[in-house]
């Protein structure tokens, strides 16, 4: 296929690589002055977009993708796959959705799991919004780029199980940590909890494939000091996201406002920005009851 790709940040690029990589024709733009092999660079977002089959989008938040959306829709052909990857809130996918439709071509959102090293890997996991069709034209770059794409219904419904997603991992790797460090004032070993809890009803993904203990489970970004493999400022903005949709929707979500409140006070008032969103343990470690 021949593919437009903008943004190729540290998500984008390994996307765009692995494509290039797959026999694809991949012209790419980026505001800043990047390089990714395979790819032939445009000076512009309107000229990577022009005459291609499918335009992908890997951008920051909502705000940009609908300026990106408002260059590049007039220059792409009636028909095209406008494949969005960003994770953004609900109502700008909805909306550059409107305006994709409008212009007849077969938006898609969908956001992705994975990290870095799942786009480096091509073993993304792919929550898409919109339409059969789209779906379908669009099957065989998600097959390249990840290992799994879920089709979640129309426009937006892949925001939205991002964000709910999302909301469930922040909860569930604050009260892990919260019970590792209650674990060690209580003088339980730290293997010995997670030799019970990660075979019985305490499972979860956050104690079981990305421990934040060091030294406990498999590998995780615990063992490389915390460096990220999925931030706490992404998780931050994850989480904002999901308010802000539990807002419009008037859904009543106490434990993601909690884990938003925490988050936010990680992030902006504590250690936590630059760090994995599992050195909530180190803090947790250091505080007591009050």
């Amino acid at each position: 296929m021949n593919i437009g790709f903008i943004g190729l940040g540290n998500m984008g690029g390994p996307m765009a690589a692995n494509l290039a990589r797959a026999g694809h024709v991949v012209t790419g733009f980026d505001m800043a002055d990047v390089s990714v092999q395979g790819v032939t660079m445009a000076a512009s977002a309107a000229e990577a977009a022009t005459d291609q089959e499918v335009v992908i989008t890997m951008l920051p938040n909502g705000r940009i993708l609908r300026a990106v959306a408002a260059e590049i829709v007039p220059a792409m052909r009636q028909g095209a796959v406008f494949l969005d990857c960003s994770t953004v809130d609900v109502e700008s996918a909805r909306a550059v959705a409107d305006q994709a439709v409008d212009a007849s071509l077969l938006p898609l959102d969908a956001p992705v799991s994975g990290g870095v090293g799942g786009a480096q890997g091509g073993t993304l996991t792919f929550m898409v919004g919109g339409s059969e069709a789209a779906f379908g034209k669009a099957k065989d770059l998600f097959d390249v780029m990840g290992q799994k794409a879920v089709h979640c219904g129309p426009s937006g419904n892949g925001q939205a199980a991002k964000i709910c997603n999302n909301m469930i991992l922040g909860a569930t790797m604050i009260v892990t940590c919260e019970a590792f460090a209650l674990a060690d004032k209580l003088g339980l070993d730290r293997q010995a909890m997670f030799d019970v809890v990660s075979t019985s009803s305490g499972y979860s993904w956050s104690m079981n494939a990305y421990c934040p203990a060091p030294g406990i489970g498999p590998q995780s970004p615990a063992d490389n000091g915390y460096q990220p493999g999925f931030a706490a400022d992404l998780m931050l903005k994850d989480l904002r996201l999901s308010q802000q949709a539990a807002e419009v929707a008037d859904a009543d979500t106490p434990m993601g406002e909690a884990a938003l409140a925490l988050y936010e006070r990680f992030v902006e008032q504590e250690d936590g920005a630059g760090r994995d969103f599992s050195a909530m343990l180190p803090r947790f470690e250091k505080r007591g009851r009050g």
